[in-house]
């Protein structure tokens, strides 16, 4: 990757989980009501057909791990679980009371914080409970985030009953020196355990989570990291970009300094050369920055144009709707996105006062959908059309002039009405559909509100 290449493009930019970005959301312009009526609208075009995703965010950790930018809640008191796990359900109660008949959930995914600080047996009641209200689609997908350290056999074995088969294991780096600045400490036998664990329990689909552009990280240290997880052969291998975001409130990336994070140069072939590495061992590059053996289902979902992206990140099943329960959590309607409460006491409050406890959102208008259609398009597909009507825009000459530059540069190849990302511009496609991004363009950030896109 040319140097001058890296130097051009690394600018802030979004992660683009969704369109419009959360910064460039009309919050007044957004109701609760509005937010009812979307969500209404799509699932009842939608659930027979595609069924519904689930996100449950479950928010408690017991130390800060300090490259985090997730909501969370740091403690060791476990009595926090019942009341936050009485709280969800009563608001799952609120949406399906909403609903004109029980969704049928095809994806479930626990993130958090951290899951597995929830006990199994208390895991269970939640599940239980969602289910309770819902039909079970024929082949769901069910996941969840399992910290190597607390993730148990009776987690696995629990969650293996209820469905789940698809684990997330967060490595980040075997390096001491870098576990210690990100205080996040465990050692490779801790995750080759869990990862068997996972393997003797029924579990498909495993999946271990590395960060590149880590304080101290070096490329030794990368590489080191890459084949020790080559070793345990994980089904799906997500390679992240570190986001600093130290200026977020309530991210806490602390505990070291700027000066500890890698160089945009060495970041770039921390990237570059790990995706050489794990490549020659035969993992696909899926998307933008995830990685799987050939037949795993997110494989499988990029051949059968099934590969989705929203606030979980990539997902072998595309549904139209998202349902976010807890803290924090994101709805997604298609129509409208919907932010419940950031702190667990305001949720708690909006929940048992018998409300959604939404406090922003956006109502997407005709150009946000056809702008949302292409940003997807570029994420999942790494090419976009706008050869019929509905993915036409207005402004599309301006948007393709903006793309010419990129063209010259190798990054992507324009015909009459498509564009294709070349190999050269996969590590670029968030600057590529940063050209689509009118809201954006239109207003310019005073300040930095996103990472660096390299």
């Amino acid at each position: 990757m040319q140097l001058n290449l890296i130097q051009k493009y690394n600018i802030q930019g979004p992660r683009y989980t969704s369109y419009p970005t959360v910064p460039y959301w009309e919050p007044e312009l957004f109701t609760a009501e509005g937010w009812k009526n979307a969500l209404v609208r799509s699932f009842s075009e939608t659930n027979a057909q595609q069924g519904i995703s689930v996100y449950i965010h479950l928010p408690f950790c017991e130390s800060l791990c300090t490259f985090c930018a997730c909501h969370k809640r740091i403690t060791r008191r476990h009595d926090v679980e019942l009341p936050y796990i009485e709280t969800v359900l009563k608001e799952w109660s609120l949406y399906c009371a909403l609903l004109p008949e029980p969704p049928v959930i095809q994806e479930l995914h626990l993130g958090g914080g951290t899951p597995t600080f929830f006990s199994p047996d208390n895991l269970a009641l939640l599940l239980n409970g969602i289910f309770s209200k819902a039909v079970i689609a024929t082949s769901p997908e069910f996941s969840f985030e399992g910290h190597p350290n607390n993730t148990t056999t009776a987690h696995l074995q629990t969650l293996s009953k209820l469905g789940f088969r698809r684990v997330s294991f967060g490595v980040q780096d075997y390096d001491p020196a870098v576990q210690k600045a990100i205080h996040r400490i465990q050692p490779f036998e801790r995750v080759a355990a869990a990862t068997a664990g996972a393997r003797s329990a029924g579990y498909e689909s495993i999946s271990h989570d590395l960060v590149f552009g880590l304080p101290f990280q070096t490329w030794e240290s990368m590489q080191a990291t890459i084949e020790r997880t080559i070793e345990l052969k994980p089904d799906r291998i997500a390679f992240y970009s570190y986001a600093h975001v130290p200026w977020v409130k309530g991210v806490g990336q602390r505990g070291f300094r700027d000066t500890d994070l890698p160089s945009p140069e060495l970041k770039r072939k921390l990237y570059e050369d790990g995706k050489a590495l794990l490549e020659r061992s035969g993992y696909i590059e899926i998307g933008m920055d995830h990685f799987a053996w050939p037949g795993d289902r997110l494989h499988q979902s990029l051949h059968n144009g099934r590969l989705h992206r929203n606030f979980m990140g990539y997902s072998s099943s595309a549904t139209q709707v998202m349902i976010g329960l807890g803290m924090s959590a994101i709805s997604d309607s298609w129509y409208a996105f919907a932010q419940n409460e950031k702190s667990v006491e305001a949720y708690t409050d909006a929940v048992h006062a018998g409300r959604l406890p939404v406090v922003k959102g956006h109502l997407l208008d005709e150009e946000d959908l056809k702008i949302r259609k292409h940003i997807l398009n570029l994420m999942c597909r790494l090419r976009t059309s706008w050869a019929e009507p509905e993915m036409q825009l207005n402004a599309l000459p301006e948007i393709t002039a903006r793309l010419q530059e990129m063209e010259q540069d190798g990054l992507l190849e324009m015909f009459d009405t498509e564009l294709h990302v070349t190999d050269k511009g996969r590590a670029f496609v968030r600057n590529i559909a940063m050209a689509f991004d009118l809201r954006l363009i239109r207003k310019q950030p005073d300040t930095q509100i996103f990472s660096m896109t390299v």
